[in-house]
């Protein structure tokens, strides 16, 4: 007698995604997001900066909502001070991103951006070799600042200085991370970013922004930039280590250089490849020892501390 034959799960976006390597997802979210950068700086001569960044959060933090549908009900003082502060982080790490890719390279802005989580990770660690992943970022440092001359030192402050946001992103998205569940607390930031961004967004962007060609290319960049790589990396964290995540989000310089070359044309000198490699290096090194030390500490009993990196971006 035969048995009766398994019934097939349908088709869904789920269990297509469920069906791939997590490693192959994680690349595709890291090539979704600096293709997303790509497209927001080809829309730079239609759109300013501020108007494709509040586009960019406005598509986010719409898609969120819904996907998501946050709960508003017993939330203390403390709780929305937290995610207010998490709401502007974002806000401002896209706004100054965006301001840097629209005067130096896509590649050497991420870079330069990089530095945020990099010093995050290192200046929270006691280990001696996390001496060597800052002295190798450092080279790095000093490798771009050969090539300084030939870029907009404007555009250099501004990606400096959304490194700086960034960090601080990162430890309101732990924060956060502890008082909302899920991404509803990333959903919640996501409306203040766009509330935060509405008066310089829409004040540049004025007529333009009625534009229904240039809003489909807003869509296009908030599904790129944040729906598609939240989605996959979401998926790809189910099943693969985090320091294995860690290691390959370390490419995300590589990959916003590459992106540049191909979509808008950007070429590095040898050097900035050289400054793009130290810091790909320090960041893999840094997030692979980091991540032993964590395994280290919980054998032995203590509880691990949460990894210092989180490259989740609205």
């Amino acid at each position: 007698m035969s048995t009766p034959a398994t019934p097939k799960e349908p088709f869904s976006l789920r269990t297509a995604a469920e069906a791939i390597p997590p490693v192959w997802l994680v690349m595709v979210s890291i090539v979704s997001v600096q293709t997303g950068a790509g497209v927001a700086k080809n829309l730079f001569e239609e759109l300013p900066p501020a108007a494709v960044v509040w586009l960019r959060l406005l598509t986010s933090a719409v898609l969120l909502v819904l996907l998501v549908r946050p709960a508003l009900r017993a939330r203390s003082r403390t709780d929305w001070l937290v995610v207010v502060g998490y709401g502007v982080a974002l806000a401002m790490m896209n706004f100054l991103i965006y301001q840097a890719f629209a005067r130096i390279p896509l590649g050497i802005a991420v870079t330069i951006e990089y530095l945020g989580p990099l010093a995050i990770a290192i200046l929270g660690s006691r280990r001696r070799i996390d001496l060597l992943w800052a002295g190798l970022a450092g080279l790095g440092v000093v490798a771009l600042g050969l090539e300084s001359g030939s870029m907009d030192p404007l555009g250099i402050l501004f990606a400096v200085l959304a490194a700086v946001a960034w960090a601080g992103y990162i430890l309101l998205s732990a924060a956060t991370g502890q008082r909302f569940s899920g991404a509803s607390g990333l959903a919640f930031a996501s409306v203040v970013g766009v509330v935060i961004m509405a008066p310089a967004g829409i004040a540049e962007g004025g007529a333009a922004l009625l534009d229904w060609r240039l809003l489909l290319f807003g869509l296009v960049v908030g599904v790129l930039s944040s729906i598609v790589p939240y989605t996959l990396e979401l998926n790809a964290l189910r099943r693969m280590p985090p320091r294995v995540f860690g290691v390959l989000m370390s490419l995300q310089p590589a990959a916003a250089a590459v992106v540049g070359l191909v979509l808008l044309g950007e070429l590095l000198s040898p050097w900035q490849w050289f400054a793009v490699g130290c810091v790909i290096v320090a960041s893999a090194g840094s997030t692979r020892t980091s991540a032993r030390e964590r395994g280290g500490r919980t054998r032995g009993g203590s509880p691990a501390p949460s990894p210092p990196e989180d490259h989740r971006r609205g």
